[in-house]
């Protein structure tokens, strides 16, 4: 079948490789039905030859035939976010100029206009199932996937990798964190971004195990499913974990003690995509006896920085390079800084994206003349391992998870005719990481009320990028050269 992928699933056959809730579905089961979705995207052609197609489905046993299939045809699969309202959609699909898009019935009135807008084939799930053709021979240095990431204009910008920068991130992980045939995950996290898609799902049919797919979190589903035993693997972001324990205090003292010696039979629990608050590590060693493996990456890299997952896990720290990956900390923009200061992170090998989706310019700033992507993370060194200090850019939170914007933001807040000007921060939260907060400097003799600003916002942005604060100040607080001193703003309207 030409795709590595492709071939270890043919090997692995009939043993189980997605639960969801249309049933069980084997590793024969998924290429048949990503062979058919293939030759229905092809519809007699012999090559997508890199066109994108964007598709808009639920964490599913579909979403997988639907993704394999775009790769399998040559195509790059876009998956879209199921929460964006229709502005954002839009601006997605615009961005990525798809050929098709591949949708769910669920989310088919949300798709349809748009699509029809735009001149775009839609494809319900229904309809990728035909008589499979002959499939191209895909070589790995084609784009396989493009997934959407906040930059610091406040604009997404698509991230584009190829099989090759997916197969080396894959095998970085299932190295470094032991996956086997044996084992058996669960999916609670949304499939646009990383975390999911590769961490979880990729890694797990790489290897042969099984992958238990939830269209949405649940907290007392995956205690129940965790109370089972018959998971191995569990990875989620620190808003679950902190979610899980709310929901594990609420049971009964019997219940308790049975879920804390269930989770004593896996093997390996993992935390990401944001920072994990100490008190909410310490609080899941006590109830589970795991000290969560925390691991540092980014959408443009994979996965680059892991604690050990036989050995001491340090809270704070993010360990040490994975394999294959380099990563190096270097001082930004060549500013002269001592050793031992804090300093950038910077990382380069075959994990490293190809590129940003039309933006060459900014594709060509973020790597240095000799191949090192800057991350524009900050981190300071000790020793072997990595703890890192936060972006070097105020301006992209992160909440639950999700990396956003600030600016982006701002921009939608200031257009609302009650809006003289606000600045967004993140403020420190247990259970959020960072609980976004706008700041509002209201026009003259306005009564602009923090419920009318949430709804604003509700119709222009994602669920997850709309503040859960509104604070109204007389001003906000500048330096010298007029700029807001966002670090002020954090403490005017916090904690």
């Amino acid at each position: 079948m030409g795709l590595e992928l492709f071939d270890r699933a043919a090997a692995h056959g009939e043993r189980l490789a997605i639960v969801d809730n249309g049933g069980r579905h084997t590793y024969s089961d998924l290429l048949a039905a990503s062979g058919r979705a293939a030759s229905a995207l092809l519809n007699g052609a012999n090559d997508l030859n890199g066109a994108r197609v964007a598709f808009m489905v639920e964490p599913s046993f579909g979403y997988l035939r639907t993704q394999w299939g775009i790769w399998r045809a040559g195509g790059i699969a876009t998956p879209l976010c199921l929460t964006f309202p229709s502005e954002e959609l839009a601006r997605v699909l615009d961005n990525s100029r798809p050929t098709s898009v591949i949708v769910d019935a669920k989310f088919e009135d949300v798709i349809r206009p748009l699509a029809q807008a735009r001149g775009l084939q839609l494809l319900r799930l229904d309809d990728l199932d035909v008589d499979t053709q002959t499939l191209p021979e895909i070589a790995e240095d084609r784009p396989a996937m493009m997934l959407y990431t906040s930059g610091t204009t406040g604009q997404p910008k698509g991230v584009v990798t190829t099989h090759r920068n997916i197969y080396a991130q894959i095998r970085s992980l299932v190295e470094a964190w032991e996956w086997t045939a044996d084992d058996h995950t669960i999916l609670t996290l949304p499939l646009h971004h990383l975390h999911g898609i590769l961490n979880i799902v990729s890694c797990a049919l790489w290897s042969g195990a099984s992958c238990e797919m939830f269209p949405r979190f649940d907290a007392g589903l995956i205690w129940d499913t965790i109370e089972s035993g018959r998971v191995s693997v569990f990875m989620a972001v620190p808003t679950i974990y902190h979610r899980l324990i709310e929901e594990w205090e609420g049971n009964e003292p019997d219940r308790r003690a049975e879920l804390s010696q269930r989770c004593q039979d896996l093997r390996l629990m993992v935390s990401g995509s944001a920072a994990l608050p100490v008190p909410v590590l310490e609080r899941w060693l006590e109830i589970s006896g795991h000290t969560l493996l925390e691991r540092y990456g980014m959408t443009e890299i994979g996965m680059a920085l892991s604690n050990p997952l036989h050995g001491e896990r340090r809270p704070g720290f993010v360990g040490s390079p994975l394999p294959g990956v380099e990563v190096r900390l270097a001082p930004e923009d060549d500013v002269l800084a001592d050793e031992g200061d804090p300093m950038e992170i910077q990382v380069r090998g075959d994990t490293v994206f190809r590129e940003y989706w039309n933006h060459l310019d900014e594709t060509k700033r973020s790597f240095t003349v000799d191949g090192w992507f800057k991350t524009g993370d900050i981190a300071e060194q000790h020793g072997d391992r990595y703890r890192i200090l936060g972006r070097s850019s105020v301006d992209i939170l992160k909440s639950g998870g999700e990396k956003i914007s600030a600016l982006e933001i701002e921009n939608v807040l200031t257009a609302h005719p009650s809006v003289r000007e606000c600045a967004v921060v993140g403020v420190p939260d247990p259970s959020w990481g960072q609980r976004v907060v706008a700041a509002i400097v209201p026009t003259a003799d306005s009564l602009v009320e923090p419920g009318i600003l949430k709804d604003w916002c509700k119709q222009r942005l994602a669920p997850h990028k709309v503040p859960k604060d509104f604070v109204l100040v007389e001003a906000l607080p500048r330096n010298a050269m007029g700029k807001v001193t966002k670090q002020q703003v954090v403490s005017m309207v916090g904690p």
